[in-house]
């Protein structure tokens, strides 16, 4: 059976209840956050902005339809689910220069992940899965979230995101950002927000 972070997720919200509410970080987070590692890809739903340089007939936003495919000029129907923007430009410049443009300039933006989720887990009231949107900061998540219980440690929580592979994790002092003491912190698919139990 194949786990997806949103199969995994009550789960591991059970798991975490019968303890009390506590959670081990490194071993229980690490394991979502390795199911949430192609959270960055694109999948259905998702509006990109295709741009070809000095080509507006094959500029254009594309969403992606349910079997994962978007239809483009020329190229007919293209498999995208599951790449990057990244990835989706290489495809489509390989794709255009095949008998079409010689040097084609292909840039992919995505302009809305309908598709992604965040995950906030630990001493909030409300954790779960949330829908990512552009510009999304951690202020924002932890309000869809509830807020903060009367036993978290605010400064103390912690990103966790995949790039290049490798988990990186990241100290956010919420309470400070929300006071102005410090700058907001940008989420991105995928990401993971644990907010730790106080040790007092």
């Amino acid at each position: 059976m194949t786990w997806t972070p949103s199969r995994f997720l009550p789960l591991l919200l059970l798991v975490a209840q019968g303890c009390g509410g506590s959670m081990t970080y490194d071993r229980d987070l690490g394991a979502l956050v390795r199911e949430a590692a192609s959270a960055a890809a694109l999948g259905p739903g998702d509006v990109v902005e295709i741009r070809v340089y000095r080509e507006p007939e094959l500029s254009g936003l594309f969403q992606i339809a349910p079997d994962g495919t978007i239809d483009y000029p020329l190229l007919g129907t293209c498999q995208v689910e599951g790449k990057t923007s990244s990835e989706l430009a290489r495809m489509l410049r390989e794709g255009l220069k095949d008998g079409y443009l010689r040097e084609p300039y292909v840039t992919v933006t995505v302009k809305e992940f309908l598709s992604k989720r965040v995950y906030v887990l630990g001493q909030v009231e409300k954790p779960g899965t949330f829908r990512f949107e552009e510009g999304m900061n951690v202020i924002q998540v932890i309000t869809l979230a509830g807020g903060f219980t009367k036993s978290a440690r605010p400064n103390s929580t912690v990103v966790t995101r995949i790039e290049d592979g490798k988990e990186v994790r990241t100290v956010v002092p919420v309470k400070d950002i929300s006071e102005g003491r410090a700058r907001n912190f940008l989420l991105r698919p995928g990401d993971i927000v644990f907010v730790p139990e106080s040790l007092l």
